[in-house]
C-alpha cells in the first residue's frame, strides 16, 4: 500500500518529481479533488515558455494553462482513452524502449563499443563490403563423404575461375549455375559469421576467395565494392546491439548486473546449484536477491522456454531475475523515469482527446464551419482585394472576344468545361485557361490586367490574354477560405470545450503558495 501511494504521487503534469514533505512542498491547488503540489507546478512552469520570470502575471497565466491541461487529461481518463488496447500497447512499447538505458552500464557498453570500433578502423574490418558468392548450403547431418565431394566440387570451380583470372562473366555464370544464393549483398561488422568476415574483409575489390567453410555452408566470395566506416556516433548503438546478439549479453549489461548483485545482496546457494547441475532439476533455493529466495520451481518455468545447457540456463535465469527485479523498481529509484513515462502518457491522452473534441470536428463539421463563417464573415475580409475569375490565353483577338461574350451567358462554375467543349474540342486548342481566386502576386497576368502591375510576357502560341471576373474584398463562400476558417473554427471549438470543462470543474488555488513558486 505504501508503494502504491508513492507511485501515485509521481504521476503529474508532463512528469514531475516525487513529493516531499507537506511543509517543504505544500499543496498549490486542488482540481476536482486532486491535490497538486508546488513542486509539480514548478517543474512544469520552469519547462514552459512562460518561465521568463516569477511575476504575478506570468504565474497566473500559466496556472490557467496548467488547469486547462489537467482538465483535458481528466476528460480523456473519464472517456476511458487510457484503457484502450492501442493506448496500453503504445505506453508499454515506450516503457520497454525507455528501460534499455536504465538496465545497462552505459559507460561500460560505450567503452566496449569504442574499443571494437577502433579495432575495426585499425584493421581491414572497417566499413561495409559488397559481395557475391558461390554458396552451397551444408545440412547439419551431412556425411563426411558428401562433405568431401562438395569441397572437391568447389575446389574445381575455384581453379577454373583462377585460370580465367576471375572474369566477371565467368563468376556470375558460376553463381547462376551452382550457388544456392544468387544475389549480391552488403556485409558489415557483426552481421555474418566470424569465418565469413575474416575472409571478405581481407579481400580487395575484384578479388575472389578460395573456398572456405562457415556454420552456414561453403563459399567462394568475390568482393564487388568497399565503403568507408561511418563515424562512431552513427554506429555505436548498432555495435552494442550486434555484440549482444552475437555474445548473448553486451559488456554494459554484464557490468550492470554485477553492480545489482551487490546492491541487492545476491547470494548463490551452493547446495541448490550443485544439485541442479548434477540432476537437471532441484527443489532447493538457487539464490536469494534482496532477501527473497528463487529456486528450482521458478527456474523450471524459465528453462522450459529457454533451450540450452543447464549451466547456461542458470546463468540466463539469474540475469533475467535480477534485471526483472530492477525493472520493477525503476519508478521508485528514478523520479526522472516516472517523469518521462507520465509525460508520454499525458501527451498521448491530450492528443487523442483533442483530436476527438476539436481537430476532427474542425475539418469534418461542414455545417458548423458554414455557420461559423456566416457569423464571422467580416473576420475573413482581405487586407487587399482579390480577383475571382478566369485568365484566358487565346490564339487571336477574335477568339478572345468570342469567349468573353460566351462566358457572360453561363455560370462561373461551368466556364472551364464549356471552354473545353466549345473552343478546345478540336485537334488544335484555341486557348489555355486558369480559373481561381487570385491575390496580388499570385498570377502575373492578373497583376498586369487587373491590379495594374508589371507587364506580363505573352504565352507562346496563345499571345492574346484577357480576364473575366470581378474584384472582391472578401470570400463569397466559406469554401474559398476553408484553411483559414478551419483554424478559426478550431480555436472556437477549443475555447468552448475548455469553458465547458471549467464550468463543471471545482478548482481551488492557494494564492499564498502561488507567490512562493521559484521563491522559497
Amino acid at each position: 500500500m505504501v508503494l502504491m501511494v508513492r507511485l501515485l504521487l509521481v504521476f503529474v503534469f508532463l512528469g514531475f518529481g516525487l513529493a516531499v514533505s507537506a511543509q517543504d512542498n505544500p499543496v498549490l491547488m486542488c482540481i476536482n479533488g486532486k491535490e497538486i503540489y508546488r513542486s509539480e507546478f514548478e517543474r512544469s512552469y520552469n519547462k514552459s515558455s512562460f518561465s521568463v520570470g516569477t511575476d504575478r502575471k506570468s504565474l497566473e497565466a500559466y496556472a490557467n494553462k496548467f488547469i486547462d491541461f489537467r482538465l483535458k487529461i481528466e476528460a480523456a481518463e473519464v472517456a476511458g482513452l487510457d484503457t484502450s488496447r492501442v493506448f496500453r500497447k503504445e505506453q508499454d512499447d515506450y516503457r520497454r524502449c525507455l528501460i534499455k538505458s536504465y538496465l545497462t552500464d552505459e559507460e561500460t557498453a560505450e567503452q566496449a563499443a569504442r574499443q571494437y570500433y577502433d579495432r575495426m578502423k585499425s584493421g581491414r574490418r572497417a566499413g561495409r563490403v559488397y559481395v557475391k558468392h558461390i554458396f552451397k548450403y551444408l545440412p547439419q547431418n551431412i556425411s563426411g563423404h558428401t562433405l568431401c565431394e562438395m569441397e572437391s566440387g568447389m575446389d574445381s570451380i575455384y581453379k577454373t575461375l583462377a585460370k580465367e583470372e576471375g572474369g566477371a562473366s565467368s563468376f556470375d555464370a558460376c553463381v547462376e549455375q551452382y550457388s544456392d544464393e544468387k544475389k549480391a549483398f552488403w556485409v558489415g561488422w557483426l552481421q555474418m559469421p566470424v569465418e565469413f568476415e575474416d575472409i571478405v574483409f581481407g579481400l580487395n575489390v575484384g578479388e575472389i576467395s578460395r573456398p572456405f567453410l562457415t556454420p552456414q555452408g561453403i563459399h567462394i566470395v568475390k568482393v564487388l565494392e568497399l565503403r568507408d566506416v561511418l563515424p562512431f556516433e552513427n554506429m555505436k548503438d548498432e555495435i552494442i546491439r550486434c555484440q549482444s546478439r552475437r555474445h548473448g549479453m553486451d559488456k554494459g549489461t554484464r557490468a550492470f548486473v554485477e553492480k545489482l548483485k551487490k546492491e541487492y545482496h545476491y547470494m548463490p546457494d551452493k547446495a541448490g546449484i550443485d544439485e541442479l547441475l548434477a540432476k537437471g532439476s532441484t527443489s532447493r533455493a538457487l539464490f536469494t536477491l534482496d532477501g527473497k529466495a528463487y529456486g528450482g520451481k521458478e527456474f523450471a518455468g524459465f528453462a522450459a522456454a529457454y533451450p540450452a545447457g543447464t549451466r547456461r540456463q542458470l546463468e540466463a535465469f539469474t540475469v533475467k531475475t535480477i534485471l526483472d527485479y530492477e525493472n520493477s523498481r525503476l519508478e521508485l529509484k528514478h523520479p526522472e523515469f516516472c517523469e518521462l513515462l507520465q509525460g508520454h502518457r499525458d501527451s498521448m491522452l491530450l492528443a487523442e482527446i483533442t483530436d476527438r473534441e476539436v481537430e476532427k470536428r474542425s475539418v469534418a463539421d461542414e455545417a458548423g464551419l458554414k455557420a461559423y463563417f456566416e457569423a464571422h464573415r467580416s473576420d475573413f475580409h482581405w487586407d487587399k482585394p482579390r480577383y475571382k475569375g478566369i485568365v484566358l490565353h487565346c490564339t487571336t483577338k477574335r477568339v478572345a472576344k468570342q469567349v468573353w461574350k460566351f462566358l457572360k451567358q453561363i455560370p462561373e462554375e461551368e466556364w472551364v468545361d464549356a471552354i473545353r467543349l466549345t473552343f478546345n474540342a478540336g485537334d488544335t486548342p484555341k486557348m489555355q485557361v486558369e480559373q481561381g481566386l487570385f491575390a496580388p502576386g499570385d498570377n502575373a497576368y492578373v497583376d498586369d490586367l487587373v491590379f495594374k502591375g508589371k507587364d506580363a510576357t505573352p504565352v507562346l502560341s496563345f499571345p492574346f490574354t484577357a480576364v473575366q471576373g470581378r474584384k472582391q474584398k472578401g470570400p463569397d463562400s466559406w469554401q474559398e477560405v476553408r484553411g483559414l476558417l478551419a483554424d478559426a473554427y478550431r480555436n472556437y471549438l477549443e475555447t468552448r470545450w475548455v469553458a465547458k470543462l471549467r464550468a463543471a470543474a471545482k478548482v481551488e488555488i492557494d494564492q499564498e503558495v502561488l507567490k512562493t513558486v521559484n521563491n522559497h
